[in-house]
C-alpha cells in the first residue's frame, strides 16, 4: 500500500486505515473475537493506521487494539494508533478542556492501549469556542512535553473549525467527514492543510455504509446501531450518521453511484478511491465489521485512479441528488 506523511506527526501511514468505532459499540454487536480478527485482517492486508477514541464502548475499542498489538509485536512498531479525547466531558462545555482533564484522559487511554506515549491524540469534536481558546492549545502542548502523547490533532464537524485548527502551529492533523456525499472540505480545508503541512484524516468515507451500495429502503439496523437511533441527531451530531444525508435520499443517490463502479471494483472501493485521489488527504479510515470488509477496503489502493469521466459523473450525482440536502454548517 502506498504511504503518505501524516502531517506534522512526520509518520508514514498507509493511505487506507481502519476506523475502529465499531469495535467499541454503536454499530450493533461486534464480539471480542471478531474485533481481533478484523484488526488482524486489516494489518495483514497492509493497514498501518488505526483510529479509535476513549468513548468507543467506554474504552473497549482502545483495549481491543492494545491487546491485539501486544500480541503482535511484529506489527506493533509499524502501526500508528490515533485516539481521541474530550467526549467524556460535557461536550457542550468549553471550560472542561483543561490540562488536568487532558492528563486524566490520556492516562486512561495509555493504559487501555498499553503504551507509555500515545502516537496521536485528537480532540473529539469539541465545542466551537475551544478552537479559539489559546489555553486549550497551551495545555495540548504541555501533554506533548510531558511525553503523554507524541502529537495532537483535532476531529471537527465543520469547515470553519477545520480552518481554525489548521491555523494552530502545533496541530498535526485534522479529522473531518469527507466522502462523495460530503465534498465541502475540497474547497478550502484540503488546500489549507497542504499549505500548512497538516495531515487530513478522512472519516465517514462510506456515509455509514450508504456508499457500499448494499442498503435499500427496507434495510433494518439493530436498535444499538447509531444508524437506527441517531438519524436525526438524537444522540450526537447527525452528520456522523449517513453523513447527515436523509436516508431515503442517500439510498437513491448511492444507487446512482453504484452504477458508475468500474469493472472489478466494489462500490465501496470506488467511494474510497475517490477520497484517496483528493490532494491533501493523508489517510481514509473506513470501518469494518468483518475480516473480508477490512481486506476489501485495504485492497482499494491496488486500483488505478478514477478517470475524469467517472469523477465528473460522481460530481453530477452530488449536484443533482445531494447538494440541496447538505446543511450549510457543513
Amino acid at each position: 500500500m502506498q504511504t503518505r506523511v501524516l502531517g506534522r506527526t512526520g509518520r508514514e501511514v498507509g493511505v487506507v486505515g481502519l476506523g475502529c468505532w465499531q469495535l467499541g459499540g454503536d454499530w450493533g454487536a461486534v464480539g471480542d473475537d471478531t474485533a481481533r480478527t478484523v484488526l488482524e485482517a486489516a494489518v495483514d492486508a497492509g493497514v498501518t493506521f488505526l483510529d479509535t477514541a476513549d468513548v468507543y464502548g467506554d474504552g473497549r475499542s482502545e483495549r481491543a487494539i492494545g491487546a491485539f498489538l501486544a500480541s503482535r509485536p511484529d506489527v506493533a512498531e509499524r502501526v500508528t494508533v490515533a485516539t481521541k479525547m474530550g467526549r467524556r466531558a460535557d461536550p457542550h462545555e468549553p471550560a472542561a478542556y483543561t490540562y488536568e482533564a487532558f492528563c486524566r484522559w490520556t492516562d486512561r487511554s495509555r493504559e487501555n492501549l498499553r503504551t507509555d506515549t500515545l502516537d496521536l491524540v485528537q480532540l473529539h469534536c469539541p465545542p466551537t469556542p475551544v478552537f479559539h481558546t489559546d489555553a486549550v492549545f497551551d495545555a495540548l502542548d504541555r501533554i506533548v512535553e510531558d511525553g503523554r502523547t507524541a502529537a495532537y490533532g483535532v476531529s471537527v464537524e465543520t469547515v470553519d473549525e477545520a480552518l481554525a485548527a489548521i491555523a494552530r502551529p502545533n496541530v498535526a492533523s485534522v479529522q473531518i467527514i469527507l466522502n462523495v456525499f460530503r465534498r465541502k472540505p475540497l474547497e478550502q480545508v484540503l488546500p489549507a492543510a497542504v499549505e500548512a503541512g497538516v495531515g487530513i484524516i478522512a472519516r465517514v468515507p462510506l456515509a455509514s455504509g450508504l456508499l457500499s451500495g448494499k442498503y435499500d429502503e427496507n434495510t433494518q439496523f439493530a436498535a444499538d446501531d447509531h444508524r437506527a437511533f441517531n438519524r436525526h441527531g438524537e444522540a450526537f451530531d447527525v452528520g456522523e450518521t449517513f453523513a447527515g444525508v436523509p436516508y431515503d435520499v442517500g439510498v437513491a443517490a448511492a444507487q446512482d453511484v453504484a452504477a458508475l463502479t468500474p469493472s472489478g471494483m466494489t462500490t465501496a472501493q470506488l467511494a474510497l478511491k475517490w477520497i484517496v485521489q483528493q490532494p491533501g488527504v493523508s489517510v481514509v479510515i473506513p470501518g469494518a465489521r468483518t475480516p473480508a470488509q477490512a481486506q476489501a477496503n485495504a485492497a482499494t489502493d491496488r486500483f488505478p485512479d478514477l478517470d475524469d469521466a467517472t469523477l465528473a459523473s460522481l460530481e453530477r450525482v452530488y449536484d443533482d441528488k445531494i447538494r440541496q440536502h447538505v446543511h450549510t454548517r457543513w
